[in-house]
């Protein structure tokens, strides 16, 4: 189950919003709050406050379901931030000019979605059973260098070739 919550028309740039935000994108819920709450920048505190709103809505979708709620069980899915509205001001400068200032502004938006399994707890038999997952291949250290090792060679002989073909074309002629 996923939930979303925004905060639309919030006076802060989005570049600087964006720095905050891609703190949390992917953390669990709960770390997200807590990184936030320790965040230096001015927006943390607002995006804290999206972050646990879509929290609190995750809450009232899972109880109108009559499903079981747990916060550990979600995560950030995702989390962006759009432009907004600028607001253009005038400041007056020296000899009757005038330089626009922009007061830019940002909607702020967080989807947490449940996982699965809690951390911390293993999957049990049954969720272990029904997984359809591919298993990964691992390369190991050795092979990853010998490949590399390899692909060196083959360059180094391929730029030899290419540096003793001019030379044997020029047909003695030299400038």
């Amino acid at each position: 189950m996923e939930a979303k919550a925004q905060a639309r028309y919030v006076r802060v740039t989005p570049q600087k919003a964006r720095r905050v935000v891609d703190l949390i994108r992917g953390k669990q819920a709960g770390e997200a709050v807590a990184v936030l709450e320790f965040a230096p920048q001015s927006v943390s505190e607002t995006v804290r406050k999206v972050v646990q709103s879509a929290i609190a809505n995750a809450r009232v979708k899972a109880q109108a379901a009559s499903e079981p709620f747990d916060e550990r069980l979600y995560v950030v899915q995702s989390a962006y931030v759009d432009e907004g509205p600028t607001l253009k001001r005038f400041r007056p400068r020296a000899q009757g000019r005038a330089y626009r200032i922009n007061k830019r502004t940002s909607h702020i938006t967080v989807v947490v979605a449940s996982r699965g399994t809690p951390p911390g707890r293993p999957a049990g038999r049954a969720a272990a059973a029904t997984s359809t997952s591919t298993p990964r291949t691992q390369t190991t250290r050795t092979q990853t260098t010998r490949a590399t090792a390899s692909a060196g060679a083959a360059s180094r002989s391929t730029s030899a070739q290419k540096a003793a073909a001019p030379a044997a074309g020029s047909k003695g002629r030299t400038r």
